[in-house]
């Protein structure tokens, strides 16, 4: 891991520009809005928050894992790999690299069927049909579109250092936190350094919260349009979230996306065929393989 954050891969390689990211997803708003992709970015972040809170990991791990999902689907289509597949895969990538332990592979799939059957009914009918072996064919995938660059440098951190800088209004730290977090929810950790969207959520907090705090502000040696550019896209986000029926929407959108051609492996109370499996694993590999070369 690289000390310094403007020497790490999560710069160099990861502070994406907006352009880039609108041409990439070209091929999904072909077949749905600008607005109903940030939905389903919105819902798949929620499901990963969920998955998250019921195997009670760190909220580290879970901002990790949103944020690897985010990052494959900055660089690749909703329809290459199914995003009800690519959840639990970040969360059980990202449950290691922050150094919270290896997530066992019954509990991480018995989760995934409870959390969907139970909180998300209404966006998937249906027994959830993923295994481990999609999950750990799912992760390659995920390491190699990413070249390894595992470590991420979160708000958290500089968002508590600044709100002890503000000492006498440490009340501000509990409302970041949670700006922060729904931050995640849009597409500013793939556009900015994380000490900007920890000043940006600390300056929401301050407004909302009515401090004058101007001189410190002032005092930064930061570009204020960019802070207020993130500004922008969080209360883009709650504009949003006023009007959005989740319940009601999400259905409709994730059936206008081409679902990917997966064969699920069968249950192990079926008793799976080692030779179909490796077949079907071969199949998807080489698939993947003539993608990328194409």
């Amino acid at each position: 891991m690289a000390g310094n954050f403007w020497q790490s891969s999560h710069y160099q390689q990861w502070v994406l520009d907006k352009q880039d990211l609108m041409r990439e997803r070209q091929a999904d708003l072909k077949v749905i809005t600008e607005d109903e992709y940030q939905k389903v970015m919105i819902f798949f972040s929620n499901f990963i928050q969920a998955l998250g809170e019921q195997l009670k990991v760190r909220q580290q791990v879970i901002a990790t894992a949103t944020i690897y999902f985010k990052r494959f689907y900055a660089r690749n289509s909703l329809k290459c790999i199914d995003p009800w597949l690519m959840a639990p895969t970040c969360i059980f990538l990202a449950s290691k690299v922050e150094e919270f332990g290896v997530i066992s592979n019954s509990r991480l799939i018995t989760t995934c069927q409870t959390v969907v059957k139970n909180k998300f009914p209404h966006a998937f009918n249906g027994d959830y049909p993923y295994r481990i072996q999609n999950v750990l064919e799912c992760e390659f995938y995920l390491l190699e579109m990413m070249d390894c660059c595992l470590i991420l440098y979160q708000p958290y951190r500089p968002l508590t250092q600044f709100c002890n800088d503000l000492k006498p209004e440490n009340d501000l730290l509990p409302l970041s936190w949670r700006i922060v977090n729904d931050s995640l929810r849009t597409d500013v950790p793939l556009l900015y350094p994380p000490y900007l969207i920890a000043i940006a959520c600390l300056h929401m907090a301050c407004v909302i919260k009515q401090k004058d705090v101007k001189q410190w502000f002032a005092e930064l040696s930061v570009d204020m349009d960019k802070i207020l550019e993130i500004s922008r896209q969080i209360l883009a986000l709650y504009e949003m979230w006023k009007t959005y029926d989740e319940k009601k929407e999400i259905a409709g959108i994730l059936s206008k996306i081409p679902k990917p051609k997966l064969n699920p492996s069968r249950p192990p109370s079926t008793g799976a065929n080692n030779q179909e499996n490796n077949s079907q694993n071969s199949s998807a590999s080489q698939s993947t393989q003539q993608t990328t070369k194409h």
